[in-house]
């Protein structure tokens, strides 16, 4: 078989990319995102005075009062809209976790240090346990946002080459890993906090006490992390590898990368500074909550709702800085104190257009929490789904299959999760599903199809560093090697999740069983 005919779709490809040819023009045809929030928000308004008009209301199982839903067209409504614009865009949860967050982020990264992570992972590895390595790496790399596609992608290929395998297989594993399981991880990422504060909101509507920490999940994100790691391998042994044997390279490739893969001894010196310092902290951390009196401890001397669990957000950006400064004043990438700021200002530049998104967003949910509308439709919705007796499983499904169709056109997490999590969350809160439990679900739906959506410009990255080595690889080239990834993980992540569920353990700590 030549290499033409081995590159040359099938049937089934053809029509594949014929839809996502199809999805790529209907997602080119949306608004950015701050405009659809924008719009939504017009929609809010306009049907709060429609069905304020109608009497719509709904009666609350909490307490048994009536709820009715409120125009925006009022005195009160244009106060909301007008006089609490500020407030409701400074009081938007994801904002200051966000923030707090990559303050910390970026000092680790402008040190150099999450990139030395990355690649000192991966590049001493035995080769048989090549795969498994890269794909748990690539998984957990989210902490590191953006940097892990730069640095994993063209570090997977020169890994598996320097093995004697190919290295467009050693791609397609790193860019699939970090797709398809972005919103898994052995780490806490600065996604667990975003999705906290979105979920907290939603849950508002129901309980206003209600709180779901970054750590909500993470024992799930663990054992998920570790499950598509075998998952990934399994499916590039025994189906990629395959795919891959008649398609030789005929390209450079990205061979003049592969000394700046490797770790300097200055590196491995800042990696070995940065975790004593990662050791010392935890340490500490377990000496303050060990006293049953500790002032670190919660009110009730528990350990699960002490300042240090609650207020994680702050921890995990201190720990990044703290170690990303160890780093850097170690291998003299940040060599002073004075460029520590600086670095931490790098970071809340990068987010600019995350906070022009999320001032759309604080406005729509403060619209549709302010009306009432958010309450009514999910007690309709769960008397609903209740009088037709659907069990919870039937319910995880519709999400999954709601949000995999939103990921196709709309690839940011946190833009999805506001729209979907304020209808979804307190709707089965009503049907004893916990907002947890919701959330975890949803990172399957927000994940597994990363990797096949034109929407997403790393696909076009990693369309771009595969031609390098194979020049008339297209999309249809890599779509067939990143299919069968999206797939395996969407199908195999949810029976995972239904197994975990049934089994009734803790999705996180402090997190409900359900």
């Amino acid at each position: 078989m030549t290499n033409t005919e081995n590159a040359r779709p099938t049937r089934s490809m053809s029509l594949l990319l014929g839809f996502l040819r199809g999805v790529e023009r209907f997602g080119n045809k949306l608004p950015h995102p701050f405009w659809l929030f924008t719009l939504m928000a017009l929609l809010v308004i306009a049907l709060s005075a429609v069905l304020n008009a109608l009497g719509a209301s709904a009666v609350s199982p909490v307490d048994g009062k009536t709820i009715e839903v409120k125009s925006l067209l009022t005195a009160d409504g244009m106060s909301t809209i007008f006089g609490d614009a500020v407030e409701n865009f400074a009081k938007f949860p994801p904002l200051a976790l966000i923030i707090t967050v990559m303050l910390g982020v970026s000092v680790a990264e402008q040190s150099g240090m999450l990139n030395a992570m990355l690649r000192g992972s991966v590049t001493r590895v035995p080769a048989k346990y090549l795969t498994f390595v890269v794909a748990l790496v690539g998984i957990s790399g989210s902490v590191a946002s953006d940097a892990a596609y730069v640095v994993l992608i063209p570090l997977g290929a020169l890994v598996f080459k320097a093995v004697g395998r190919s290295p467009i297989l050693g791609l397609v594993v790193a860019f699939g890993s970090i797709s398809a399981g972005y919103n898994a991880s052995l780490l806490l990422t600065p996604t667990d906090a975003i999705l906290a504060g979105l979920t907290t909101s939603a849950a508002h509507f129901i309980d206003p006490n209600y709180v779901v920490t970054p750590l909500a999940n993470y024992f799930f994100s663990i054992g998920s992390a570790l499950f598509l790691a075998v998952v990934i391998t399994l499916v590039t042994e025994f189906v990629l590898t395959k795919r891959t044997e008649g398609m030789h390279a005929d390209g450079d490739g990205l061979d003049e990368q592969l000394g700046e893969m490797q770790l300097s001894a200055v590196e491995r010196r800042g990696l070995r500074n940065a975790g004593l310092t990662l050791l010392a902290v935890l340490v500490l951390l377990v000496v303050a909550l060990a006293p049953s009196g500790s002032p670190f401890r919660g009110e009730d001397g528990g350990i699960l709702n002490s300042p240090l669990i609650t207020g994680v957000a702050y921890l995990l950006g201190a720990v990044f800085l703290l170690t990303g400064a160890v780093y850097g004043r170690t291998t003299g990438s940040l060599s002073t104190a004075r460029e520590i700021p600086a670095a931490m200002a790098k970071g809340v530049i990068d987010l600019a257009p995350v906070v022009v998104l999320f001032f759309a967003a604080s406005q729509f949910l403060a619209f549709f929490k302010w009306t009432h509308m958010g309450e009514v439709l999910a007690i309709h919705g769960a008397a609903l789904l209740k009088s037709a007796n659907v069990h919870p499983l039937v319910l995880f499904l519709g999400l999954i299959v709601l949000v995999t169709c939103i990921n196709m056109v709309i690839t940011s997490g946190s833009a999805q999760w506001a729209l979907v999590g304020p209808i979804v969350v307190p709707m089965l809160m009503l049907l004893d599903v916990s907002p947890e439990t919701t959330q975890a679900v949803y990172r399957i739906a927000d994940s597994a199809t990363n990797l096949i959506t034109p929407m997403s410009p790393y696909f076009a990255m990693a369309l771009g560093m595969l031609q390098r080595y194979r020049k008339e690889a297209g999309i249809g080239t890599l779509m067939s090697m990143t299919l069968p990834i999206s797939f395996a993980v969407l199908v195999t992540w949810t029976l995972f999740f239904m197994a975990w569920w049934a089994l009734g353990i803790p999705l996180g700590p402090g997190a409900p069983v359900r």
